[in-house]
């Protein structure tokens, strides 16, 4: 039975929001599934990403230098994450926000297993005639090493 979908939702997702809210609608909804938005930061980019959500960090009322932020709370008021999350609860999903600092695909798969995910849907967007022969590196990485059935969902752009 499906009780737990993962929805890693990255900054390059804001092109295909309205595709990822509408499909996790309609794949929880009937199922009365919880939806669990991840957003993994990349260990490389976690100094930049603090410094560029300072609204973020500052509303929350934490010390940038003290390195003790809870990674949902930042992650929640990051963009896309928020909003997605946001649409979700409006439609009447159970919602669940995680957040991770490292590599992308590994802490996706981790978070998978930790929530017992049923499902991953992932976003993606157009390829070219020669990039359909592949998706992006980290949907691809999450498709063939998943415990569960993948979900690849693209912008309509």
């Amino acid at each position: 039975m499906l009780s737990t979908i993962l929805l890693p939702v990255g900054t390059g997702d804001s092109d295909r929001i309205d595709e990822l809210v509408s499909h996790a609608i309609d794949v929880a909804e009937p199922v009365d599934a919880t939806v669990v938005v991840a957003h993994v930061v990349g260990s490389d980019e976690y100094d930049d990403d603090v410094q560029s959500y300072p609204d973020a960090v500052a509303q929350i009322g934490f010390d940038i230098q003290s390195r003790d932020l809870p990674a949902e709370k930042v992650a929640r008021e990051t963009k896309p994450v928020g909003e997605i999350a946001d649409r979700l609860e409006e439609a009447g999903i159970d919602v669940e926000v995680r957040a991770s600092v490292g590599n992308r695909e590994s802490e996706i798969l981790r978070i998978a297993e930790e929530v017992g995910a049923d499902n991953i849907v992932v976003g993606g967007r157009k390829r070219s005639p020669a990039g359909k022969a592949v998706f992006g590196s980290t949907a691809q990485k999450i498709m063939l090493n998943a415990p569960c059935p993948v979900t690849y969902v693209r912008d309509q752009s």
